[in-house]
């Protein structure tokens, strides 16, 4: 099995704004006998899924979501061609090659290579997804949309306003968005994944531990 997930440690990224991540003992073997370990973090943290209560008013929330939906066949889709690209690009449906596809799974993964950057400043500069391309792979079948970078939409930098089509693309179409993902560049175009979130009853969505076979 392939690990996709970004280990949760205090003070990694987080979208601004959101909570931070504080990991440390509750209870130790010296003092109580067994080791306990307190965690404070958002339900965004790391890799993790969006649910459609996310960003939708009345949408589902994760304890509803089925992980019969977060298994199984996907797509990997390769932004630039392992070309750099560039920080703040938009990556529309012609490098995606979505012009030559007839039919996608219910999952496709774009990798950028940019988990790399995970932990560095430049991880917020991340590269976006086009709105249109979003709409193309939800007509072409799409129905769980992951990235190898922060957020599927631009991360807004100090002073900017946050816009969002892509997640009301996907998760206004009752999709899902799992973002943060690592290490995609071990999969071939077509992989066996499973993304499997902490059933956080009435949750936005939630930390999920990603996996390849």
């Amino acid at each position: 099995m392939i690990d996709l997930s970004h280990r949760i440690t205090s003070g990694m990224t987080v979208f601004p704004g959101d909570p931070e991540v504080t990991t440390g003992p509750a209870l130790t073997l010296a003092r109580d006998g067994v080791a306990v370990e307190r965690l404070e973090l958002g339900s965004h943290t790391g890799t993790h899924v969006d649910a459609p209560a996310h960003t939708i008013a009345g949408g589902r929330t994760i304890d509803r979501v089925s992980l019969d939906e977060l298994t199984g066949e996907a797509l990997v889709l390769e932004a630039a061609a392992g070309a750099e690209i560039a920080e703040r690009s938009g990556i529309g449906a012609a490098a995606l090659g979505l012009g030559e596809l007839a039919r996608v799974p219910p999952i496709v993964l774009i990798r950028t290579g940019w988990d790399r950057r995970f932990g560095e400043a430049s991880y917020l500069r991340h590269p976006h997804l086009e709105a249109e391309a979003a709409e193309r792979l939800l007509e072409l079948g799409m129905r769980v949309l992951g990235v190898d970078f922060l957020n599927p939409d631009p991360t807004p930098g100090p002073g900017e306003e946050a816009d969002f089509p892509v997640h009301a693309a996907v998760l206004g179409a009752d999709g899902l968005i799992v973002e943060n993902l690592r290490g995609l560049e071990q999969l071939g175009r077509t992989a066996r994944v499973g993304f499997f979130p902490l059933p956080l009853a009435g949750g936005d969505g939630a930390p999920v531990r990603a996996v390849a076979w």
